[in-house]
């Protein structure tokens, strides 16, 4: 069976444009990155955005917030991309990009020009909301020739990219593997969540009894994946199995009994070939809704036990990044492998939130700043449950 290398991973978000800024972030339980923004609306809302100042004009052909964020992650992986370049030429790299933002930011204002004046701005263009363009931006910017796929699976977006990505590797179709994903936190995007009434009136709260929503953010996080390692100063952090699967429950409710987020769980240990026991964290969906919380603390309960593996959610930290969840999840279980690599006492992302426990759910073990983590950390998984039940979970760890 092949083995799946995953590189050092490329990070931009609010809490962190890197990813030693980003693990500074969640260990410490750090918020600074959420404030209140005002949308077209002249509704406010907490949210995670980017520091505008760290932004710059993108090298796309249509430059947009959300491919100024998806290249200052990218040009982390640069020296790492020529590298496999180099080693396997640009045909054999392949690109898997999940998000779920088609353009909004500037097909919001071609339609009030159209709406207006009968006809959109003459620079408009339907390419630039294409689900397809924030992959192909990175086969462009990067000259790669391989096989370049778009997952738009809402929140799971960017997990099921990095599980396609290892599919195309097992299967021989390339040699290397740019996966990962990006979103952003527009108005339409902050607006619609709360049309569903699902936005945190303050920053989110999540697994408490008085949670009562998101708090939305954007991020871009990207990695390399190969058979071999890339970089030998590297860890060999592999990507050793992931599980997927379908609720079909309601369009935008998760199944309340937890079944598929457990089905997914439970593939993924078998697909790595590990038990409960071996997983040292867990990097929870964790999105402070009503539903989501409790369905997913019952599935966690039902493969681990209560009140057994570490876990924690970070969105309190970095906000929920839709479509570059799941990657910012796996980064953040990357980096605490990396971390914490040969300590016997070790520092895990911080669980912000008020520790009301919710008494109707099952008992986590949430990880505080006082917290006393023994033993090595040498497999993370990470979880991704999304609208419709798209459900993902991968695992990262050392053999």
């Amino acid at each position: 069976m092949n083995r799946i290398f995953v590189s050092s991973p490329a990070v931009a978000c609010a809490a962190g444009c890197s990813a030693d800024e980003l693990w500074n972030s969640v260990a410490s339980g750090n918020q600074s990155g959420i404030k209140k923004v005002k949308t077209i609306s002249g509704e406010e809302f907490f949210a995670a955005r980017i520091d505008s100042s760290r932004l710059h004009k993108s090298s796309a052909r249509f430059d947009m917030r959300i491919l100024q964020i998806e290249e200052l992650a990218l040009n982390q992986l640069a020296e790492k991309i020529e590298k496999a370049k180099s080693r396997y030429g640009s045909g054999r790299i392949a690109v898997c990009a999940g998000s779920c933002d088609n353009g909004t930011e500037l097909s919001i204002a071609a339609h009030r020009s159209y709406f207006s004046q009968g006809k959109f701005p003459s620079d408009y263009e339907l390419e630039m909301q294409g689900a397809d363009f924030p992959a192909d931006f990175v086969s462009q910017k990067f000259g790669l020739n391989g096989i370049s796929a778009a997952f738009s699976t809402a929140c799971s977006s960017s997990a099921g990219a990095l599980i396609k990505a290892a599919q195309i590797l097992k299967c021989g179709a390339a040699d290397a593997v740019v996966a990962g994903g990006a979103d952003i936190a527009s108005d339409t995007v902050l607006l619609g969540f709360h049309s569903l009434e699902a936005v945190s009136p303050q920053i989110t709260n999540p697994f408490s009894k008085n949670r009562c929503g998101i708090t939305l953010g954007e991020a871009a996080s990207f990695f390399i994946l190969t058979r071999e390692p890339l970089d030998e100063d590297e860890p060999p952090v592999e990507l050793l199995g992931y599980g997927e699967s379908a609720d079909a429950h309601h369009m935008t409710h998760p199944d309340p009994e937890g079944k598929g987020a457990e089905l997914a769980i439970r593939n993924a240990l078998k697909h790595a070939a590990v038990s409960p026991e071996q997983i040292s964290y867990i990097n929870l969906h964790g999105t402070g809704t009503r539903l989501n919380d409790s369905m997913e603390s019952i599935a966690v309960s039902k493969v681990f036990g209560e009140q057994t593996v570490p876990v924690s959610s970070t969105k309190p930290v970095t906000g929920h990044t839709l479509g570059a969840a799941g990657a910012l999840g796996a980064a953040v279980c990357w980096t605490a492998i990396s971390k914490n690599r040969g300590k016997q006492r070790c520092v895990l992302p911080v669980h912000v939130w008020d520790g009301a426990e919710d008494e109707s759910l099952p008992r986590l073990n949430f990880i505080s700043r006082t917290s006393d983590i023994s033993g090595e950390i040498k497999i993370c998984m990470s979880n991704s449950f999304a609208f419709g039940g798209a459900n993902a979970s991968i695992i990262l760890g050392i053999r």
